[in-house]
């Protein structure tokens, strides 16, 4: 499995982002993200780490000559990918239909490895957009970051297989932060319940805390902004879901270090109650 190489913490904070299910936002979520990070003045990279099946530059309206494979193969060094995208964040584009990038073997790991060593005094935040589920390449790049994103949404199987990637990462690494954010929800309240739900899970099974990022609220003009091929924060600004990555981004920016306590955010006291709800047998 992958090792962080990062050899400053206080340097580059990487979260990766990655979900159960596809089909939940997470790419959206990454690069929304990211440009919230930079409308707070960080430096910030979004890496494409959905090797075989990139498409952070296809949402972006981007055309990269080249691509993460090049440099996973030697051919090309990390600074000479990186492609312009909104608000100055640099895009590290991935190839698309390529079978050779969906399994890596372990020197493509180093290399990649070596490359977001690189990466380390060029910016403050990496963004690490994996592919979606629980095979070696999603969870290798999961556990590149410092903090671990998981990207769900009130569809029970979403909840169901946002579970299974929390469980494999906690079993890789018992001690990586990993957090959840509640993607197209209704309200806040909706969002606390599939929240509290995992949160249950994970202390009862797992013997491990999640932290709570909140949720990005269901909003209509993200679909609107994807079909323009601009981030929702960049195209509506004061849009409801552009709010919300907002308050992530700030949230994020105000932890304090990445392997440090830091801020925590934890459901209201009004789902306390389900701590104390069964859970279905396959969470286990």
């Amino acid at each position: 499995m992958i090792r962080n190489t990062r050899p400053d913490p206080n340097q580059l904070v990487t979260i990766a982002v990655t979900s159960g299910k596809g089909g939940v936002g997470k790419t959206n979520v990454s690069i929304n993200l990211g440009v919230a990070l930079a409308r707070l003045r960080h430096r910030v990279a979004v890496l494409d780490a959905d090797f075989g099946l990139g498409n952070v530059d296809v949402m972006l309206g981007l055309a990269p000559t080249w691509h993460l494979g090049h440099v996973l193969a030697g051919e090309k060094t990390i600074d000479e990918i990186l492609v312009a995208g909104p608000l100055g964040v640099k895009i590290i584009p991935a190839g698309s239909g390529m079978q050779q990038l969906t399994a890596l073997s372990p020197t493509h790991w180093a290399r990649l490895g070596r490359a977001i060593e690189h990466l380390g005094d060029a910016f403050d935040y990496l963004i690490v957009d994996t592919g979606a589920g629980v095979s070696d390449n999603v969870l290798d790049a999961a556990r590149l970051g410092d903090r671990v994103l998981v990207v769900t949404s009130l569809d029970p199987s979403a909840v169901v297989d946002a579970y299974a990637v929390i469980k494999l990462l906690s079993a890789a690494d018992p001690g990586r932060e990993i957090g959840v954010l509640v993607n197209n929800a209704r309200d806040l309240i909706e969002a606390q319940l599939v929240f509290a739900q995992l949160e249950v899970a994970a202390r009862r099974f797992l013997k491990r805390r999640l932290t709570n990022y909140g949720f990005i609220a269901h909003d209509p003009s993200v679909r609107e902004a994807m079909l323009v091929q601009r981030p929702i924060v960049d195209h509506l600004p004061q849009s409801a879901a552009s709010r919300g990555f907002r308050i992530l981004a700030t949230r994020l920016a105000g932890m304090d270090g990445p392997h440090g306590a830091g801020l925590r955010l934890v459901a209201s006291a009004q789902f306390a109650a389900s701590a104390a709800a069964p859970e279905p047998p396959r969470c286990a």
